[in-house]
């Protein structure tokens, strides 16, 4: 404790020397717990993203998701209630599961055919109340921007299709979708609402609806026997995606329609099995498993399972990326940090050479002397850790609530620009120590210099 008392007075002696490496300390622990508090918020919110979308963990058909997501009916899970069944009452798997839901996907063309215009849709067959409850998943206590299916207690013909679609099948004004510009109607040839070729095709299907619902439209699709298969859908909703590309594309509707326009009155079948846990960090053991039931109960099956992150490379690269980018700048800053408190304490052995010569005589060991000099760089670290803390904080809360946006490569709007910073405990402790080991080795040569002088010409250095 004294030397720690003596170290601190050490440190006043020279209060602009000591401000000045304080500083360098605050601002370089400032800039990276911000920027990492900006990493930990955009991994966290594409994590959230993914899984809210797809799940932690999905159960595929081998080779599915290489080469099978254009046609459903080649790689399609035909007993996936079984499946279900077994996942969900299984004891090691149950106490991490949130939803475990059926999914299909499949593509087509969907027409307005009043107005002339069709365009190529990818369609996603849910079950709703599942759906939203997978995007009500939100574990990291982030700003969520998923938006809840409208499709609960809607009819089996109704679906939601993304602004961009909407605004292709020109459906804006009738759908109300804010800063969303279409091309003026244009009637068809014999001012009826689809082709005859059209209208054959869904009669089977279709039920009695008014020729004047605007917000009716034709799916196009390929059934399991390769004939195609139209049904009536209408269109609840356009919901702005946030990708332009999925925007330009996405609809979604209920499983069994799904389900019926690609099969018909064949059993049916789904494309994947979405399973959702409570903590991100269960995947491994929920992973390993699944795998043990795939490879027993379910051995004659061709499945495979595979994690958001295999789902979605572009997670994996944002992540390695904004990593690579954090690692860059903290390592830029430690070097700095270290020249700073090295230059520091080598000003401060010179400045007291005399002083350490005559501890020397005194009685003093070297290690003293280390010890004395290692407090003041200690402590110095310390007290920088601390401030740079408090003012990262303070820094943090001001930009989380400043209300700034910004639009993210690929995305049509804008989020909130947010730093995490007191809710990333990993960053804060890391950030910390790493501070602390550049202080105590930027401080180590110094100390190890003044204690290694020689008593006699340390007393007769002018």
């Amino acid at each position: 404790m004294k030397t720690f008392s003596l170290a601190l007075r050490n440190l006043l002696r020279n209060r602009r020397r000591s401000l000045t490496t304080l500083l360098a300390m605050i601002i370089g622990l400032v800039a990276v717990l911000i920027f990492g508090g900006y990493r930990s918020n955009i991994t966290y919110g594409m994590q959230t993203g993914f899984v809210q979308g797809s799940g932690h963990l999905q159960i595929q058909h081998k080779d599915y998701f290489l080469d099978g997501s254009d046609n459903p009916t080649a790689y399609g899970i035909p007993k996936y209630q079984r499946l279900i069944d077994v996942v969900k009452h299984d004891p090691v798997l149950a106490p991490m599961l949130t939803v475990v839901t059926p999914t299909l996907q499949l593509g087509g063309i969907a027409g307005n055919f009043a107005g002339g215009v069709s365009r190529s849709v990818i369609a996603l067959g849910v079950v709703v109340e599942e759906r939203n409850r997978m995007l009500s998943w939100n574990d990291y206590g982030l700003t969520s921007y998923a938006h809840l299916l409208p499709l609960s207690g809607t009819s089996q013909d109704a679906v939601v299709v993304g602004s961009g679609v909407a605004r292709k099948l020109k459906l804006c004004n009738v759908l109300k979708v804010p800063n969303c510009q279409q091309a003026p109607m244009l009637a068809s040839a014999d001012g009826k609402p689809a082709p005859d070729d059209i209208l054959a095709l869904s009669a089977l299907e279709k039920t009695e609806h008014p020729q004047e619902d605007e917000t009716r439209i034709e799916m196009l699709a390929a059934t399991a026997h390769g004939a195609p298969n139209v049904a009536s859908l209408s269109v609840v909703k356009a919901e702005n995606m946030g990708i332009k590309a999925v925007d330009d594309v996405y609809l979604a509707m209920h499983l069994s329609q799904a389900q019926k326009l690609i099969y018909g009155t064949a059993p049916p079948q789904v494309t994947a099995v979405q399973i959702q846990l409570q903590h991100t960090s269960q995947i491994p053991a929920a992973q390993a498993r699944l795998a043990q039931l795939l490879a027993t109960t379910f051995k004659a099956e061709p499945l495979e399972i595979l994690d958001f992150r295999a789902l979605n490379p572009l997670y994996g690269q944002t992540v390695q990326f904004m990593n690579s980018m954090f690692g860059f700048i903290a390592v830029l800053i430690g070097v700095i940090v270290l020249f700073t408190i090295g230059n520091t304490m080598s000003t401060a052995v010179v400045e007291r050479t005399v002083e350490i010569g005559t501890l020397r005589a005194m009685g003093l060991r070297r290690s003293g002397i280390l010890r004395l000099f290692m407090c003041e760089g200690i402590l110095l670290g310390l007290i920088g850790a601390v401030t740079g803390l408090l003012c990262a904080l303070l820094i943090s809360t001001l930009i989380n609530h400043s209300g700034l946006t910004w639009t993210p490569p690929g995305y049509s709007y804008a989020y909130l620009l947010l730093v995490r910073v007191w809710q990333d405990t990993n960053l804060v402790i890391g950030s910390v120590i790493g501070l602390m080991i550049v202080t105590v080795i930027s401080a180590w040569w110094p100390a190890s210099r003044a204690a290694k002088l020689m008593i006699v010409d340390a007393l007769r250095h002018v």
